[in-house]
Order: structure tokens, then sequence, then C-alpha cells
């Protein structure tokens, strides 16, 4: 009893110094659990199964918020992804930033902040299966998650970025956002110890650069039908190595809607990429988004690996989806395909780069047992058009999965 006494009163006395630095500030605990089995099979390949997150979508965190009187609040968000089923480490941060908000102006944010192309203007908002094996980001259709976090996909976190969210006026809002000269590239002149002097993979951009991205968007309800229209421009400056070697600035330009009437909802999304950065930008992959090999390397076929959206080195292309959706009770239907066109380029640092074409449909279903548990699956075909490999490696997805919000 003595024992269960003394520990209770050491808690106590710890609890004490956390109640009185919370005073008038609100905290919440937040996160989602998810587990798919999920099944990549890859002509050619052995089919690559696991029970696991693999795209990072469970997740735990604290949102912070102070009243400081006059509508202006501090505001700020610490996150970490888990990977309920794998083994291995995996509690990467995801958003991590402190701000201030304000009911009449919007809220402005400094730190490690999501690509506005991925939570804003489309990106996961556009595809019910974002987060999942079923995903259209690394399938063709949604632009990759590039290294820098610009993309759309499931790491597109920017860091050391600013960003600016307005309130909604009318049905009209717009976001921006600002990251110094590549500042997740620390080094001018490349990687410590690396035998390659001057690496530009790791340098970041001249100073007064800044990478941005802006996006706006307009909501409306006409009668019976729900209009959602939003575009997006988002630019990746290189630095003076990289466009020695024929690179140049990365452009990313984007469009799309959301039209829904009672239970139904049609939605599209069109973005072109204008010299794709090869150097973590539009051109490449990472371990989240491709979902790699388990010792998070990233090959052609990348064991479960579905990284079909990237572009070219230094080249332009295009991407889209189309679906639909409809909705009946507790239940979600969902059907929608996507393409990914990257074009021939000439070279640049990597050589000759041939056209790829990929394709993909999916269709699926979404269960809402409750306002925070649902169950989810569905069946993804991909179809590569490579020129630049002797095989072309389509692929057949199947998944099922159980999420859970709290």
């Amino acid at each position: 009893m003595n024992k269960r006494l003394m520990a209770l009163a050491v808690a106590g006395a710890l609890a004490a110094p956390l109640a009185a630095s919370a005073e008038g500030t609100h905290v919440t605990i937040f996160g989602r659990l998810q587990a798919e089995y999920a099944t990549v099979d890859i002509d050619g390949f052995n089919a690559q199964t696991a029970v696991a997150d693999d795209a990072l979508q469970s997740r735990w965190g604290l949102q912070i918020a102070e009243d400081l009187g006059a509508g202006l609040r501090a505001i700020g968000r610490i996150e970490y992804s888990l990977n309920p089923g794998g083994g291995e480490d995996r509690h990467l941060a995801r958003e991590q930033w402190v701000g201030l908000g304000g009911d009449q102006w919007g809220e402005l944010k400094f730190g490690r902040v999501q690509s506005v192309l991925k939570d804003f203007a489309g990106g996961h908002s556009i595809d019910p299966f974002a987060y999942t094996s079923l995903h259209a980001n690394g399938s063709g259709g949604l632009m990759v998650s590039s290294n820098n976090g610009y993309g759309s996909g499931d790491a597109g976190f920017v860091s050391s970025a600013v960003r600016f969210d307005s309130p909604v006026v009318e049905g009209f809002s717009v976001a921006g956002l600002l990251m110094p000269g590549d500042a997740d590239k620390n080094s001018p002149v490349g990687v410590p110890f690396t035998t390659i002097v001057g690496d530009p993979t790791y340098a970041g951009g001249e100073n007064g650069e800044w990478d941005f991205q802006v996006a706006a968007k307009y909501s409306g309800q006409f009668d019976a039908v729900g209009v959602d229209v939003f575009g997006a421009y988002s630019r990746d400056n290189i630095n003076k190595w990289q466009k020695s070697l024929g690179s140049k600035d990365e452009q990313i330009w984007r469009g799309g809607a959301i039209f829904s009437v009672a239970d139904f909802r049609l939605r599209g999304q069109y973005e072109y990429v204008i010299d794709a950065n090869p150097y973590g930008g539009a051109a490449s992959c990472t371990h989240a988004s491709a979902f790699g090999d388990a010792n998070g390397s990233i090959s052609l076929d990348g064991g479960r690996g579905q990284c079909n959206s990237a572009m070219n080195p230094n080249g332009n292309g295009s991407l889209w989806i189309a679906g639909a959706d409809y909705t009946i009770g507790n239940t979600m239907l969902v059907a929608q395909g996507g393409m990914a066109v990257a074009k021939s380029t000439a070279g640049g640092a990597f050589g000759p780069q041939l056209k790829r074409n990929v394709e993909n449909i999916t269709i699926g279903v979404i269960h809402n047992l409750s306002r925070r548990s649902s169950l989810f699956g569905g069946y993804q075909r991909v179809w590569v058009k490579d020129r630049n490999i002797a095989t072309d490696t389509d692929r057949n997805v199947y998944s099922v999965g159980v999420r859970h919000d709290f």
C-alpha cells in the first residue's frame, strides 16, 4: 500500500508543472491507425504480400492552440508516422510547425508543413484511396512525392518552409508556400566525406532563391450540384552545379474539379510537369511513395515498389486522374483511372531518356463502421510501357484494410 501511495504522490508531483504550463493552452492528442493485407504482383517477379501500413497513413501527434485575444490564436502541430505490422522503426517526422491563426486573415505556419499540392489543391483530396496500396501516387495519375516534398504523395512534407492559408470568402480561398533555396539540402558543396567533390545532389540553391507554391480554389453549391474547382503552380529552383549538368528549374501546373449531386461525385485532375528535377524532384521517388524494399532502397522494381509517376530526368510530362464514387448508406463505391506520360528527353546529366506511359484503373469500396472506424479494399491494374527497358513491368494490386481515428 505504501508503495502505491508513493507512486501516486510522485505522479502527482510530476503532473503539477505540466498542468501549470498548459494553463491557457489547449492540447489535443490525435492519431490514426491503419493496417492492410496488400499484395503487389509485378509481372515476371515474385508477388510481394504484407500486413502493414507501408503508406504511413498511421500517425500520432499533438495539436496545440492558445487564444491570444482579439481573434488571434497561437497554433502548433507535432506529428509522427507509425507502421502497424512493420518491424522496422518508422517513427518518421510528418508535420512539425508553429504559427499564428485568425478567423479574419487565416493561418500562417513556420516549420515542416504539408505541400499545397498535397492537401489544398487536389492531390490527396482527389483520391479516396490516398495513403493505401491502391493510391494514384506511384501508380500513375498523380505526381509522385519527391524528396523535397513538393509532390502530392504520401511523403509530401516540405521542411524549412512558411505556409499561408487564407480564410474562405464567398467560396474562394488561396494558399501559398515558400522555402528558401532547397533548404533541406544543408551542405553547400555536397555530402560530407563523399568521393564526389561538389556532389550537386545534396547542395542547396543559391542565396535569395525561394522555392514556392501557390494555389486557389472555389467551392459552391448551385441548386443540387456542388462544385469545387482548383488550380496550382509549383516551382523548384536548382543550384548552379545542377544547371551546369543540363538541368533547369522545375515547374508544375495543375488544375482540377469535383462535381457532386446528392451521393454521387465526379472528380478529375490534370497536371503538367516542365523540366522534371532529377535531384529529388518530379523525376524521382521516395521510400514512402514507392512502397520500396524493406531495407529502404528503391530499385527499378523496388520489391513491392509502385514508382510509376516519376518523369524522365530534365524532361516534360503530364499526369491525370479521373474517377467517380457513389455512397450508399455508410458505403462508398469507387472507380477511377489515371495516366502518367513521361516524354522523351535528349539527355542532360543522364543521357537520352525514351518515352514512358503508365496507365491504371482502380475499383474498390470504403465502408464506414462509425465516424472513426472504416474498412476498405479493392483491386488495381497498372500497365507500364517503358521504352527504356526491355520488359514492361505491369502489375496487379490487391488490398483489404482497416482504419481507426482517435
